[in-house]
Formats: C-alpha cells, sequence, structure tokens
C-alpha cells in the first residue's frame, strides 16, 4: 500500500513546495513586523515617509514572489491517488476510467458517513439511558391496550368559548384594546393594541397562539384588500426585537391542559411592554443601549432588560 500512495506524486517538487512555504511565511512575517516597527530612525518627516515606502514595497515584492514560487511549485506536485485501509478496496483507486466508474471516493465517503452515523448514534443512546422514562413497551401490558384514546378536548373548542375568554382578557386590561376577527372560518386572529405603543396581531388556532407579529402603534395592519396583514414585519427594529421576543415567550408559556391560562399569561406578559420606552433596564440602569430601549421583559417578573444584559 505504500506504492500506492506515492503515485502520481513528485516527491522532489514536493520538498521544494514546502521550501517555499517557509520563505513565504518568514516574508509575510518580516511585511508584519516591518509595520508594527514604524518610521524610526529618519531625520526628516520627507525622508521618513520615502525610505518606509521604499522598504515596505520591496518587502510586498518579496511577497509576490514567494507566492508565485509556490503557485508554480504546487502544479509540479502532482496529485496523490486517493487511499485508506479499507484491505482490497484500496485496488479500486487504481482503475484507468475512474471518472466513469468512481467507485473508491463513493466508497470512502460511504465510509466516513457510517463512522459519523455510528458516533451520533451512540451518544444518543448515551443520553436516552440516561433519562428515566415512566412508560416503556415492557411496563404497558394487556390493560395498557384496552385502555382507550384520550381524544385531545383542547383542540375542538367551540368558538363561543374562545370568544367569552378573550372578553374576560379584555376587561382584566382596560389599557389594552382586544379586537377579534375570524377571516377563514372558526380560525381568530386578534388584533391587540397597547395604549399608544404598539399593535400585536395574534393568529389563533383555538386556544393556542400559532403566531405573533408586533409593529408600531403608527403602523398600517391591514393589506390593500382590508384584511389584517398577518406576514408583514415592522420596519422599526425595536418592534422586530418584540416580536422575536414573543415568539420566544409563545415558547415558554405551554400548558395544553388550560390554554385560557396560557393566552391569559401571555396577554400580562405583552401588556408589561406599556412603559417600553420608559423603564430603564433592570441591569446597567440605562434606557438606550445600541440606540433600542430594553426591548426584553422577564417571564416571571417581567422586568426590562436589554437584549445582551439579559445573559
Amino acid at each position: 500500500m505504500a506504492d500506492v500512495v506515492n503515485v502520481g506524486v513528485n516527491l522532489e517538487a514536493f520538498s521544494h513546495a514546502i521550501s517555499g512555504i517557509q520563505a513565504l511565511r518568514s516574508s509575510v512575517t518580516r511585511v508584519f513586523e516591518f509595520l508594527k516597527d514604524g518610521m524610526k530612525n529618519r531625520d526628516t518627516l520627507e525622508g521618513r515617509e520615502k525610505q518606509f515606502i521604499a522598504e515596505f514595497q520591496d518587502n510586498l515584492q518579496s511577497v509576490n514572489r514567494d507566492l508565485n514560487e509556490l503557485e508554480r511549485l504546487s502544479g509540479l506536485v502532482g496529485r496523490p491517488s486517493e487511499s485508506h485501509p479499507l484491505h482490497n478496496s484500496g485496488l479500486l483507486s487504481l482503475d484507468p476510467v475512474q471518472d466513469k466508474t468512481p467507485l473508491y471516493s463513493q466508497l470512502l465517503q460511504a465510509y466516513k458517513w457510517s463512522n459519523k452515523l455510528q458516533y451520533h448514534a451512540s451518544l444518543a443512546s448515551s443520553l436516552l439511558n440516561q433519562q428515566s422514562l415512566k412508560r416503556s413497551a415492557n411496563q404497558m401490558g394487556a390493560s395498557a391496550k384496552r385502555r382507550p384514546k384520550v381524544q385531545p378536548s383542547t383542540l375542538v373548542i367551540p368558538p363561543h368559548y374562545v370568544d367569552d375568554v378573550i372578553s374576560r382578557i379584555g376587561r382584566m386590561f382596560p389599557d389594552m384594546t382586544i379586537e377579534l376577527f375570524r377571516p377563514n372560518g372558526t380560525s381568530a386572529v386578534l388584533l391587540v393594541t397597547l395604549e399608544k405603543v404598539l399593535k400585536a396581531i395574534l393568529v389563533m388556532r383555538s386556544l393556542f397562539i400559532d403566531r405573533t407579529v408586533v409593529r408600531g402603534y403608527n403602523e398600517n395592519v391591514y393589506n390593500e384588500d382590508g384584511k389584517l396583514d398577518i406576514w408583514t414585519k415592522s420596519q422599526y427594529q425595536v418592534f422586530q426585537k418584540v416580536s422575536d421576543h414573543a415568539t420566544t415567550a409563545l415558547l415558554h408559556y405551554q400548558l395544553p391542559q388550560m390554554p385560557d391560562v396560557v393566552v391569559r399569561s401571555f396577554m400580562t406578559w405583552l401588556r408589561s411592554y406599556i412603559k417600553l420606552f420608559q423603564s430603564p433596564c433592570q441591569r446597567c440602569g440605562r434606557f438606550l443601549q445600541d440606540g433600542l430601549p430594553p426591548t426584553w421583559r422577564d417571564f416571571r417578573t417581567l422586568e426590562a432588560f436589554h437584549d445582551t444584559c439579559r445573559m
């Protein structure tokens, strides 16, 4: 197999190429050392500048010569034939029509992919074994198989119950205006106006909030046909940040057994932005950071933080 490795390689040119790499590194190092020293030991400013430019050009020309020489040597080195300790499969690399039947290169890719798959599978297995699962296939006996499935009731909530939950939330927060629309059947879309600070569009599936978009109070929330625009982002960076945080809040407030509590908790969190431009950051105490107010609200305490201060 040692002969196979050296097929197509010009060892003499390879040795000269290594020397060329060392020479190129030395010339590049001289350039940076020259720039570090700057203009020193010169009598006049004009003389220092001329001498500095001349020496700098000489150093750059040296780098260019070494780079051209290395490119010339790299073309003489040649390309070694691919080899891998795959026993007799290494003979496939000697196929004269390798371009038409690239079996050896494909075999190498499959071998590497198999090794990665085995490595990640072992990691996943070790992580799963650390979890103490209460249910398993061995514990589910005949009684468990006869147990009827419980259909999720939260996905088939009647529309009048959703309207009642939204109206109760609206009465809880008098400084928040909630308008309910049903553009496509029973699915609800909420337009939440928080005084004169912001407007939020919540796309709901039953009592689950699927999507939220936050825009400024003075921005248009309707399309040309008069329907709510649930896709366009705000033109202001501060409300784009608030939209991203609202999406994070949707993932945080999750309680499938009590979806009305989830909606009420999310509305309570959204209402904390009523002083978006008046509350200082609880970490640094400043009102602005990089031109933005504190856009993050803690999920438990509802305190204001800058996006970088909350880490």
